[in-house]
């Protein structure tokens, strides 16, 4: 199966085909604009969220610093506004924390339900008011 069916055949949390997460910055694991996953992502990038001040200072304090550039893996640094593919465990702990930011259902993988119940990410859904993977 080749890279393209296997992004035509990804599904969301709603049970539809996935929409990309973000070209500007460039997000996903792969680094395509969607949320995939595969056996090289250990961490489960699955869950397309619009990044917040308060999320961003969470995932720095815990290891994680998405503000940074990294041209080396072609990651640019964040800001708040960014939509960004982020590890649904992380993202459940921000959720547990009271920081989660929101997430784009459309453009979350379905493999992110199996660490965080559809009910929470739908709690923290968010509507694009613009086209797909624009800030």
């Amino acid at each position: 199966m080749s890279d393209n069916e296997i992004l035509r055949d990804a599904r969301n949390v709603l049970g539809g085909p996935l929409q990309a997460c973000s070209f500007d910055p460039l997000t996903g694991f792969e680094r395509t604009g969607c949320c995939e996953t595969g056996p090289d992502d250990i961490g489960q990038h699955t869950v397309c969220a619009r990044m917040t001040e308060e999320f961003l200072a969470f995932s720095l304090a815990h290891g994680n610093d998405l503000v940074t550039p990294r041209p080396q893996w072609r990651f640019v640094g964040l800001e708040p506004g960014d939509r960004w593919c982020v590890c649904a465990a992380r993202w459940l702990e921000a959720w547990e924390a009271g920081v989660a930011p929101p997430v784009v259902l459309e453009a979350t993988h379905e493999a992110a339900l199996l660490v965080v119940p559809l009910e929470v990410l739908r709690s923290c859904a968010w509507q694009a008011r613009t086209g797909p993977a624009e800030r």
